[in-house]
């Protein structure tokens, strides 16, 4: 029956084979490693054993072995981290579908199972296959903002990053040296079940299909990368939706990623009359305006934005109090200590966030005022938000309203 995908007579493509297969697969080991490594390093940025408040996946258990306390320096550093994550992801997207074309025979193979090896090989190909595809799709839906999965995009990334590692480690573990073997070879030799028994005849080379492969993933690279610069390169970035012409002109005319609006912030609570940041530690609380926030002493920090979604901004040139300035008014004069932070916006996740102590402590972390020599605007968080050296976009809170200090 060569009309069903069981029969090997189906598969009729003369570019399928070893050779071709270990070439993606090579690609693949090496970009989905990094891949996981920055995942992993981009998690931790959030410092989620930090306080329940920032941890999106509390029961991860012995998942999170490897956290520690994320630096503040060199201040670009999760700026490249998520950046290198999100652009090498949308990359790869070519490479993953010609893999998962080179395969898909096998996925067909009959009987499903010839023994409890080769069952236990087969789950481990359901894991690795679904795995790819759905933390890739997640991915990218997230980088697009349509959030139209059940659930955190968080969690849900985070479980599938490690259901789908443990496949994929254990596939490479089995398929690695029969990979590189085929590498050294210029063609396919011995019998395969990816090679087709009755192949149709060849309208282009296995290397031809190798550079339309790397054509399509130099296009997505093309098309993706400028959303993590300013200026012209932006503009480039046509498939991201922080690529194009800067929001506005001015200096608060940078990207952002939730307006004023979106986060319901009115107009009436962030008037000099009205509002008020509230400050409490180890020798009370004190309520101070923003007209005496700006009569303390000021410092100067060049700081980029970076968000998760992979876009970030260059260095902006903000001015504010020091976060340790602030410690020292509620008797932390020494050793500031962890800070939640509390945002006067009504819906989203990171509405409350903590910052370690090294953050606190930090000469160029500020609770901002102004922006490139002005007032920060509404959408920028007017009256005041947190700027913290390599620190995830959604941890610079906007729209302060609230600071505790203490042992978190």
């Amino acid at each position: 029956m060569t009309w069903s995908p069981f029969s090997p007579s189906f598969w009729r493509s003369p570019l399928r084979g070893p050779w071709l297969t270990s070439v993606l697969g090579v690609v693949l080991l090496g970009g989905i490693t990094v891949l996981f490594v920055t995942g992993l390093v981009s998690y931790a940025a959030y410092n989620p054993d930090l306080s329940p408040v920032n941890d999106k996946t509390p029961d991860k258990g012995v998942l999170g072995f490897y956290l520690f306390s994320w630096p503040t320096d060199p201040h670009w550093l999760y700026r490249l981290n998520q950046g290198v994550h999100v652009t090498l992801g949308i990359t790869l997207i070519p490479v993953l579908l010609a893999k998962l074309w080179s395969v898909v025979p096998r996925l067909f193979t009959l009987p499903p199972a010839r023994s409890l090896a080769h069952a236990l090989e087969r789950l481990s190909l359901l894991l690795l296959v679904g795995g790819a595809l759905f933390e890739f799709v997640t991915g990218v839906l997230n980088v697009q903002l349509d959030y139209i999965f059940p659930g955190s995009f968080y969690t849900l990334h985070f479980y599938g990053a490690w259901v789908f590692i443990a496949a994929f480690v254990a596939h490479a573990v089995l398929k690695a040296p029969a990979a590189f073997r085929s590498l050294r070879r210029l063609r396919d030799e011995g019998a395969s079940d990816l090679v087709a028994p009755r192949p149709d005849q060849p309208t282009v080379s296995r290397r031809s299909a190798l550079w339309f492969v790397g054509g399509g993933s130099l296009l997505l690279f093309v098309t993706t990368v400028g959303q993590n610069f300013d200026g012209l390169l932006r503009r480039t970035a046509l498939l991201a939706p922080r690529g194009g012409a800067d929001p506005g002109s001015g200096p608060n005319g940078f990207q952002i990623n939730k307006t004023a609006q979106y986060a319901g912030i009115e107009a009436s609570e962030t008037r000099e009359d009205a509002w008020r940041l509230v400050v409490s530690g180890h020798t009370g609380t004190v309520r101070l305006s923003r007209a005496q926030l700006a009569r303390l002493p000021l410092h100067s920090a060049a700081l980029p934005i970076a968000c998760v979604e992979g876009w970030s901004t260059s260095d902006q040139w903000w001015r504010g109090v020091r976060l340790r300035d602030l410690a020292a008014l509620v008797g932390y004069d020494d050793d500031p200590p962890d800070v939640l932070v509390e945002s006067l916006q009504r819906r989203g996740a990171f509405r409350r966030a903590t910052l370690r102590a090294n953050q606190v402590a930090a000469p160029h972390s500020l609770l901002a005022l102004y922006v490139n020599g002005e007032d920060l605007s509404p959408d920028h968080g007017f009256p005041a938000r947190i700027i913290v050296p390599a620190a995830p976009g959604v941890l610079n809170t906007k729209w302060v309203a609230r600071m505790t200090f203490g042992d978190l």
